[in-house]
């Protein structure tokens, strides 16, 4: 069951789980995703925007053509703002700052990212302190860039990977959840039929 946070006839906001697909991968064994287990209520439904596997949080969905246009053309341009809350393995010696790396796909381990100066793309992370404990920091994230999997590879090149993650987290990092440590708080955009600037939350479960 996925939790339904908003619905109109244009846009469907959700909470997604974690580890779940936001769409149907390859093989008969990775098809239950976000946007098959939306088609059985809303059959017109068209995924906008993904979110990895592992990560929680809100996304949103179009019903319509016109709706998923528009909503496509906010996220391309950057008119979307997006929080995330994570929690990290260490504390960073600063209370906040920016992480500006190039990513690109790392082909030989895929789909892990890696960063790369000459071919990456560029990508931008901003990142805020909220809480230091023992062994892991809790952390509000801001994405200006949307690259694959940036949050989790910013935060392994300032030396501190998520807590849980599967891909870029090792031995006390990796054991320190029993999930990937990345959710997204909230979502802000412009609804596509009344222009209206919304903002949508889901409360973070870790």
């Amino acid at each position: 069951m996925i939790e339904i946070i908003y619905a109109d006839s244009q846009i469907v906001l959700i909470n997604k789980p974690h580890d779940l697909l936001s769409v149907p991968g390859r093989g008969p064994n990775n098809q239950d995703s976000v946007l098959l287990r939306l088609q059985q209520q809303f059959p017109t439904i068209r995924i906008v925007h993904r979110l990895d596997c592992a990560t929680s949080g809100v996304m949103v969905l179009a019903l319509d053509a016109d709706s998923h246009r528009a909503l496509s053309i906010q996220f391309q341009e950057r008119k979307t703002a997006k929080r995330y809350i994570a929690r990290i393995y260490g504390q960073p010696n600063n209370d906040s700052g920016s992480v500006d790396l190039p990513l690109r796909c790392d082909w030989e381990n895929r789909p892990k990212q890696m960063v790369d100066f000459e071919q990456g793309k560029s990508a931008l992370t901003h990142w805020q302190v909220i809480e230091y404990s023992e062994d892991c920091t809790r952390v509000a994230l801001t994405p200006v860039t949307g690259r694959s999997h940036q949050l989790r590879v910013h935060m392994l090149a300032m030396g501190h990977p998520i807590a849980g993650d599967r891909f870029y987290a090792s031995g006390e990092a990796l054991t320190a959840a029993d999930r990937l440590h990345l959710h997204a708080e909230s979502l802000e955009l412009f609804h596509p039929l009344s222009g209206e600037k919304v903002c949508f939350t889901a409360p973070c479960p870790f």
